[in-house]
C-alpha cells in the first residue's frame, strides 16, 4: 500500500515527478475507488503545506500557481479509479474579479484549488459587473460566491455586488478575497467570511458545506 504521507510531502515540496511516479504506481494495481480518494486527499494536504510555505514567505505566487496545476494533474490521473459518480463534487461555487478590476492571478490561484478540492467552479472572469453575478446566480444556484479583488476600489463593488445578491433573495454563503480585504472591509461589504490566502479560501468553503 502507498505511504499517503510521502504522497503528501512530495506535493508540499512540489516534486511533480515523485507524485506522478506514486499515483501512476497506484492506478497499475487497480485501487478501489475509496484508496483513489485517500491518494486525493493526501494530495490535497500537500497543497495544505504549500499554502503554510506560501504565507511564511517561503513559497511565490508562481509555486501556488505550480502546485494548483500538480494537484489538478494528479486528480486527473487518478480519475479512471474514482468512478463517475460525481462524488469527488462537493458543491458550486461562482467566481470572478469585482467589476474596475482586471486582475485575475489570486482568482486563478483559487479556482484551481477549490476544484482541485472537488468543486464545480463557474468562473465569470474579470470587471464583473454586479448583474453578472446576480444573474448567474439565480441560474446556477450555488452553494458558495467568491469574489476578488486586488485595487481598493473593488472593495465598493464587492459590497455593491453582495448588497444586489441579497435583494434578489440569494442565500449563497459569500467569500471575499485579495490584497485590500480585511474584517473590516469584510464587515463593511457584508460577506460571510473573508481571505486573503487560496488555501485558507478553500478550507473556508468545506466548513461550509
Amino acid at each position: 500500500m502507498m505511504d499517503l504521507n510521502v504522497l503528501t510531502q512530495a506535493l508540499g515540496d512540489l516534486e511533480d515527478d515523485v507524485v506522478m511516479e506514486m499515483l501512476k504506481e497506484l492506478l497499475a494495481t487497480a485501487p478501489s475507488e475509496a484508496e483513489a480518494l485517500e491518494a486525493v486527499t493526501a494530495c490535497q494536504a500537500g497543497m495544505t503545506i504549500v499554502g503554510d510555505l506560501f504565507e511564511k514567505g517561503e513559497y511565490f505566487v508562481g509555486d501556488l500557481i505550480f502546485a494548483g496545476e500538480l494537484l489538478t494533474e494528479a486528480i486527473n490521473v487518478l480519475k479512471p479509479a474514482l468512478g463517475s459518480d460525481g462524488s469527488m463534487v462537493q458543491g458550486t461555487i461562482l467566481i470572478g474579479t469585482v467589476q474596475g478590476d482586471l486582475h485575475d492571478i489570486g482568482k486563478n490561484i483559487f479556482k484551481s484549488m477549490i476544484e482541485s478540492a472537488g468543486f464545480e467552479v463557474v468562473d465569470l472572469g474579470i470587471d464583473v459587473k454586479t448583474d453578472a453575478f446576480v444573474e448567474k446566480a439565480l441560474e446556477i444556484k450555488p452553494d458558495v460566491i467568491g469574489m476578488s479583488g486586488v485595487l481598493t476600489l473593488a472593495v465598493d463593488s464587492m459590497k455593491n455586488t453582495v448588497e444586489a445578491l441579497k435583494t434578489a433573495n440569494i442565500d449563497a454563503k459569500i467569500i471575499i478575497g485579495g490584497n485590500p480585504v480585511t474584517q473590516e472591509s469584510c464587515e463593511f461589504v457584508g460577506s460571510d467570511a473573508y481571505t486573503n490566502n487560496a488555501a485558507e479560501g478553500v478550507k473556508i468553503c468545506q466548513g461550509w458545506l
